[in-house]
């Protein structure tokens, strides 16, 4: 399999190197966690002469006996080496029952810069704070990006709209690109799909009745963009004689969420400048699940590509919120530091009624923040009374510095 240096997470692990925290890195399955700390320690082995890296993937048969977290311990005691840096990898430490004591006991005597890896709902964001008594810090990794994905394809004969199309199709799990043969992509995505609903999250929250949490994740699948309470979705899926509660749907979102399968957007009021807890859209991690799962029916372009902006907002270092403004909707509102972005999502705009349909909501807006239209344009970029018109692709396969 062809490897592709991430080299905007290997910086962010580099810039914490040394701190204090236990670095968690957590995401999907299969989106290249494992990978990714094996390059880290290509480079601190590189640049870092003096440093002891204690590198242990507990997935490795010559590691079992270190699924004991006393066992563990010892085996980190025991290779700490006095006048280095000592630096510690464990990936996949869910297979240790009580990583936990062990990491904190090592952690607490300060002789470690700790790194974890896991698989998604053993390792949640959620549990990090009663896991560690030590503070902790999560580095989320994503599928590829756009970006990521044009560099990995590399192929110069194709134009950068086929490989938009392609990687909306595909999406950005590395480990589906193997499968030249469209059907085994799709089954491997399955797989994965099945892996996380039925091993992870059945397993951890002994769920009994599976077919309630597949019926809600398939759903959100094909409502991705729009508004979801857990009331509606109850009402839509008990159409068919079902008798799901709002408590379970309520519940198997959220497991469906920590699991990073979705990522949740909630809203935001412009005018009163809060978050409200009303409603929130919900977004699968990988439009490549979207077309495994749900095949083309009931497509609509123009909610794959809001799912898409928004993971790349997330990548880009954004909260993002779906904004409310009186009684229209902006796609979203990006928020950084000091900086904010008011963004509307389309398909095509060609159309005049289209295209002031979605200015409208952006227009509405009196703050000087920029905002921007990111459609299907294939032209450069143009203003329209100060709202940015983009190119999606060109903007998603742009210099996340700069393109805004």
């Amino acid at each position: 399999m062809k490897l592709l240096e991430r080299t905007e997470y290997l910086n962010r692990l580099l810039d914490v190197k040394g701190t204090p925290d236990i670095k968690v890195i957590t995401g999907i399955r299969r989106c290249g966690k494992s990978v990714l700390m094996k390059e880290f320690v290509n480079i601190l082995e590189r640049d870092f002469r003096n440093s002891n890296i204690l590198f242990i993937n507990l997935q490795e048969l010559e590691n079992e006996n270190l699924r004991e977290y006393r066992a563990l311990h010892s085996y980190i005691i025991n290779h700490h080496e006095k006048e280095k840096e000592n630096i510690l990898i464990v990936d996949e430490i869910q297979l240790c029952e009580g990583f936990e004591l062990a990491i904190n006991s090592i952690h607490a005597k300060g002789i470690f810069d700790i790194y974890l890896t896991g698989s998604n709902a053993f390792l949640l964001s959620s549990d990090l704070a009663t896991l560690f008594t030590g503070r902790s810090m999560q580095i989320r990794v994503f599928p590829f990006s756009f970006r990521e994905y044009l560099e990995y394809d590399n192929d110069f004969g194709k134009s950068l709209n086929d490989s938009f199309d392609r990687y909306v199709r595909d999406g950005g799990l590395p480990g589906s690109y193997m499968y030249g043969n469209p059907t085994d992509r799709i089954n491997y995505l399955k797989d994965l799909y099945e892996t996380v609903l039925l091993r992870d999250l059945v397993k951890k929250y002994k769920i009994r009745n599976s077919s309630e949490l597949r019926k809600i994740s398939d759903f959100m699948i094909g409502n991705s963009a729009n508004l979801l309470a857990p009331n509606n979705v109850c009402k839509e899926l008990n159409k068919d004689g079902s008798s799901i509660t709002n408590k379970t749907v309520s519940k198997y979102i959220s497991y469906l969420c920590n699991a990073f399968l979705f990522y949740e957007a909630s809203r935001f009021d412009i005018k009163g400048k809060k978050q409200l807890s009303s409603n929130s859209k919900y977004f699968i991690v990988d439009s490549g699940f979207r077309y495994s799962i749900l095949g083309t029916r009931n497509m609509d372009f123009g909610h794959i590509y809001e799912g898409i902006v928004y993971l790349e907002l997330l990548r880009r270092g954004y909260e993002v919120y779906v904004g409310k403004l009186y009684k229209k909707e902006v796609d979203f509102v990006a928020i950084r530091n000091s900086e904010k972005l008011y963004i509307q999502v389309s398909d095509n705009i060609t159309a005049d009624e289209t295209l002031n349909r979605e200015l409208l909501p952006l227009k509405a807006i009196r703050e000087s923040y920029p905002k921007l239209l990111l459609a299907r344009t294939y032209h450069e970029k143009y203003d329209i009374e100060g709202i940015s018109i983009l190119d999606l692709a060109a903007w998603l396969a742009s210099d996340p510095v700069i393109s805004s």
